[in-house]
C-alpha cells in the first residue's frame, strides 16, 4: 500500500473517531458482509484515480479488503487484460456497465466482452434521452431495448439488469414511468439495481420499492447523501460532494438492508463518486462492518 494511501486512512480514521493503528488493521480483513452478502466496490468510485494508474489503484481496492468489484469501463486495458490484472490481485468483476446504446446494437459484442470479464451481470446505468423530462415515449423504446438485450445474454448466461438514476420516477397513470419499466420488462431477462441515492433524491421510499417488486432487485449501490442534499427532483443529477461515507448524512440504511435481504439482493457496491473518496471508503467500510 503506497505512503499517500495509508496517509489518507490515517486521516480518515481521525475523522471518523477511530484509531489510525485500529483502521490500518481493519483493512487487512476481508470486506464486509452485510446480512450474509459480500459487499464490493463500484471502481467508478476511483475513476481519477484509474485515468493516472491503473495497476495501483486496484492495489488500493485490494488492500481495502474488497474481493468483488463492479467495473463502469476497463481504462484502455483490452477486457482480457483487465481480468487479468483484477485477477492477479484476487478480485471478481461480478458485473460491469454497458452504455445503452450499445445494449439496442450490438448486444452480442457486449456478451463477449462480459464473457471476458467473468462477469454474471450485465447492466445499464443510464437511459439516452434528448427531451427533459424523461417521458413516456423515450421509457417504452427502453423496455424494447431492455428485453431484446436481457434475452440475448441469457443465451449467454448473463443477467441483465438496469441501475436506477431516479428520472425514472416521472408521474404516469396512477403511479410513475418506473412502474411502467418494471411492469413491462420481462422478469425473466431484466432484473434491477437499486441505487439507493438515485431512489432518495427523486423523493422515492427504497423499502417500498424493495417491498413492492421483491425478486427483481439483484444488486444495490450504496452511499451516503449528505443532509442538505435536495430531494423530490427528478433530474438524475447531483452534486458530487453531496456523497458522503456511510453512516453519516440522512439515509438509514438499517431499514433498507433489511428489506433488501428479504427482496433477494445478492450484491451491495459501494459507490462514492466525491473528490474525498480515498477518505470516506475507510469510514462506509467501518460502519458497514458495525451492521448487525
Amino acid at each position: 500500500m503506497k505512503k499517500s494511501f495509508l496517509a489518507n486512512l490515517a486521516a480518515a480514521a481521525l475523522l471518523s473517531g477511530l484509531c489510525p493503528c485500529v483502521l490500518a488493521a481493519s483493512n487487512s480483513d476481508a470486506a464486509p458482509r452485510v446480512f450474509g452478502r459480500p459487499v464490493g466496490l463500484q471502481l467508478y468510485s476511483l475513476r481519477a484515480q484509474f485515468g493516472k494508474d491503473v495497476p495501483g489503484t486496484l492495489d488500493k481496492v485490494r488492500d481495502l479488503g474488497f474481493k468483488y468489484v463492479e467495473l463502469a469501463g476497463t481504462y484502455s486495458l483490452s477486457p482480457e487484460k483487465f481480468s487479468a490484472e483484477l485477477h492477479s490481485r484476487k478480485l471478481e468483476a461480478v458485473s460491469a456497465h454497458f452504455p445503452f446504446e450499445r445494449y439496442r446494437k450490438d448486444p452480442e459484442g457486449i456478451a463477449r466482452e462480459a464473457k471476458a470479464l467473468g462477469l454474471k451481470y450485465a447492466g445499464c446505468a443510464w437511459i439516452d434521452h434528448n427531451k427533459d423530462p424523461f417521458d413516456e415515449t423515450t421509457c417504452r423504446d427502453a423496455i424494447s431495448v431492455f428485453n431484446k438485450a436481457g434475452e440475448a445474454l441469457a443465451q449467454h448466461g448473463l443477467k441483465f439488469f438496469y441501475h436506477t438514476h431516479g428520472y425514472e420516477f416521472q408521474p404516469h397513470g396512477n403511479g410513475t414511468l418506473f412502474d411502467l419499466l418494471m411492469s413491462e420488462t420481462n422478469p425473466k431477462f431484466v432484473n434491477f439495481e437499486m441505487d439507493v441515492f438515485w431512489i432518495v433524491h427523486p423523493g422515492q421510499d427504497p423499502v417500498k420499492l424493495l417491498q413492492k417488486y421483491p425478486g427483481r432487485w439483484l444488486l444495490m449501490h450504496i452511499k451516503g447523501m449528505k443532509d442538505s442534499t435536495p430531494t423530490g427532483l427528478l433530474t438524475g443529477h447531483s452534486d458530487v460532494s453531496n456523497d458522503v461515507p456511510l453512516g453519516t448524512g440522512k439515509i438509514d440504511y438499517l431499514p433498507i438492508f433489511r428489506a433488501a435481504d428479504k427482496a433477494g439482493v445478492k450484491y451491495y457496491f459501494i459507490e462514492d463518486e466525491s473528490d474525498l473518496v480515498e477518505q470516506q471508503l475507510p469510514q462506509s467500510l467501518q460502519y458497514l462492518k458495525n451492521v448487525k
